[in-house]
């Protein structure tokens, strides 16, 4: 029990130590395999050795400096980062990473409003708060940034709502925490064609979907679409905090000396783990990723769906939900879970969530997926005795 900490988090009774490649081990010795990455973060394990190296160099020379001088590795990572025709503005989260596209849309275009998703997230500070279509988020924080919208997720009708009126238009292409929810892509290129005709930048959220979660080094590339703005975060660092909002070079003047800052985004202890991380994030490690995602969703086809609990199995790559009925309770399956030495997540609408690490072995993955299967048969015969 923690005693001088604000609750703002309900924890697990339990308190990973130490960890390498894809296993945390606890204070009492008991090893975990991991289908968390601390929630999509650490992609690249507990152990890479090139990360490692990176970041213990880089202690070696200086932790800091003020963005008041030019930093050649930051011009790197950005470079490695971005797309082509974007450039880079480095933060320390995903929640700032949005705060700085919210401010960038409305100061390029002159305009105040932003359309949003319901069952979206984007962050808990005020801006990216208030872009976020979950009510319990909000809850006892009114009143909130003004002159957002929001539009239902995959749904045609939102496509008319967005009109010359918006500064931009902001999504995931995968609703994480709204329950692992991939857009639907005719809908998605819909969205994005109708921002283009009328003026509203396209923001893509990509903090939790980035850095190779799906199996490309962005989701929206499997959609065919071109996003004004992209924000990351999460994975970028593998464990260290970094987050970057990118933007398309015709922004840039909206974003000039004095319009926004930060005293630790581009911090040279982040960036040398962001560099590491890019550097291994190749065509052919993303090759692997898409290959092991459709081993694993196989295997969640064969052994996860037919589960009488089950409603659906979503997501993309290695992002994975799975959709249960009422008779269970995450909750219940996630603490199962631990007990049989695995680590797992929630998400929104009864789901469990899994974002394992990007270089799990294959092997490590299917026997995951078969204890899941095996968990919850027996959370389920518990609950009501329905599943055998």
């Amino acid at each position: 029990m923690m005693n001088h900490i604000f609750p703002t988090y309900k924890q697990y009774p339990m308190e990973p130590v130490s960890g390498h490649d894809w296993h945390l081990t606890d204070e009492t010795g008991k090893t975990y395999v991991d289908f968390t990455s601390g929630i999509g973060v650490c992609s690249f394990g507990y152990s890479n050795d090139f990360i490692e190296q990176s970041v213990q160099t880089q202690l070696g020379k200086i932790w800091h400096t003020s963005n008041l001088y030019p930093s050649k590795l930051q011009d790197q990572v950005a470079e490695m980062l971005a797309p082509e025709g974007m450039l880079a503005f480095f933060c320390n989260s995903g929640t700032e990473a949005n705060e700085a596209a919210f401010k960038l849309a409305r100061k390029a275009t002159g305009k105040t409003k932003i359309l949003a998703f319901k069952n979206g997230f984007h962050g808990r500070t005020y801006g990216s708060m208030s872009l976020t279509g979950n009510p319990d988020i909000q809850a006892g924080f009114a009143p909130l940034v003004p002159g957002v919208d929001f539009a239902t997720y995959n749904d045609d009708g939102a496509i008319g709502q967005i009109t010359s009126d918006y500064a931009a238009v902001i999504l995931e292409v995968i609703q994480g925490e709204g329950g692992v929810v991939p857009a639907n892509k005719a809908w998605l290129q819909a969205v994005a064609k109708q921002c283009h005709e009328s003026g509203a930048l396209l923001i893509v959220d990509e903090v939790q979907t980035g850095i190779g979660r799906t199996g490309t080094k962005f989701a929206f590339q499997q959609f065919g679409i071109d996003p004004d703005i992209i924000t990351c975060a999460k994975a970028l660092g593998n464990g260290l905090p970094i987050g970057a909002m990118l933007g398309k070079q015709a922004l840039a003047s909206a974003f000039g000396p004095g319009s926004h800052g930060t005293t630790f985004g581009g911090n040279k202890i982040s960036l040398a783990s962001a560099k590491a991380v890019l550097t291994q994030l190749t065509p052919a490690f993303l090759k692997q990723v898409q290959a092991k995602g459709q081993v694993v969703f196989e295997q969640l086809e064969d052994l996860i769906a037919p589960l009488p609990i089950v409603k659906d199995v979503t997501g993309m790559g290695l992002m994975i939900g799975i959709h249960l009925t009422a008779d269970v309770k995450v909750a219940d399956v996630i603490a199962e879970l631990q007990k049989q030495g695995m680590l797992a997540l929630p998400a929104e609408h009864n789901t469990l969530r899994l974002l394992p690490p990007l270089v799990m072995s294959e092997a490590d993955l299917v026997s995951g997926i078969q204890l899941i299967q095996h968990v919850l048969q027996d959370v389920a015969v518990a609950a009501n005795g329905a599943v055998k």
